[in-house]
């Protein structure tokens, strides 16, 4: 099975890993159909698991590796990290200026040109937004696979082990999102095919990735740390606060969230890859 799949192009496992990802939120939506509700402190929990994954993901599946490639193309590392990292950065923060979108929390702030679409659509565009640097992390981390150094078949168990904690994050962020949607006045199958809509961008984020670095090969460690800084970005901005907000005794279940997820993709990455 494995050879099969490491014999496939890479755009096509950026695909099957992508659609994975998106199977795994879509499990996550479907809780919607069993609980009303998620207890504060959990859902706190799940935003720190989410994010701690992220970062974990960001250093060792994507920096880690564009560092390694800059330095064998004769580049200067540090400086290649800098540039990608920062406009992944620049990226999302122009995207959240421009698509119209509201975040979950207590203050609803809408963000993006006005619009008039309904206020459902618009949190769902903001899950959405932060699931597209997960698509491209994906895509690149596959897309990098034969400029590594090492065998081709630990580069590809590094990227399947990215895309199985972009996995695990995205079944509670899943629920994360559909619970409360539920609680919006809509029915829970609208709630749970809205839960799951939100993570569709990324099997097509993650082709997109894929495909640009195996045709602009000199991009590759640009693409890697534009990746890493785009999923920061969605931490810092989004992530984290959520969790912070969420947890209503004190800010320790976000804590202990952010280090379980951290853990988990470190152990995925380093054990696995």
């Amino acid at each position: 099975m494995f050879e099969w799949f490491m014999n496939l192009d890479t755009w096509v496992q950026a695909l099957i890993a992508g659609l994975f990802t998106w199977f795994v939120t879509a499990l996550g939506a479907s809780l919607v159909f069993f609980f009303k509700n998620i207890h504060k402190n959990i859902l706190g929990m799940m935003y720190g698991l989410a994010s701690g994954v992220m970062v974990a993901a960001s250093f060792w599946s994507l920096l880690a590796p564009g560092i390694e490639i800059a330095e064998e193309q004769g580049r200067i590392a540090w400086l290649v990290a800098a540039i990608g990292f920062g406009l992944g950065g620049l990226f999302l923060f122009g995207a959240d200026k421009l698509i119209p979108h509201i975040h979950f929390g207590k203050q609803h702030t809408k963000e993006g040109v006005p619009t008039k679409l309904k206020r459902t659509i618009l949190l769902v565009f903001s899950i959405t937004l932060h699931n597209i640097p997960e698509g491209l992390a994906i895509g690149v981390a596959f897309g990098a696979i034969g400029f590594l150094s090492g065998s081709v078949e630990v580069a590809t168990i590094s990227a399947i082990a990215l895309a199985i904690g972009i996995g695990i994050q995205n079944f509670p962020e899943g629920a994360a999102v559909s619970i409360p949607l539920s609680n919006e006045k809509m029915g829970r199958k609208k709630a749970f095919f809205l839960g799951q809509a939100s993570a569709i961008v990324e099997p097509i984020a993650a082709v997109i990735g894929a495909i640009l670095v195996n045709s602009m090969q000199v991009i590759l460690p640009y693409a890697l740390a534009f990746a890493a800084g785009a999923m920061i970005y969605v931490v810092v901005e989004e992530l984290i606060p959520e969790a912070q907000e969420n947890a209503d005794s004190g800010t320790h279940y976000a804590v202990f969230g952010f280090m379980i997820g951290f853990i988990i993709m470190m152990i995925l990455d380093v054990a696995l890859g």
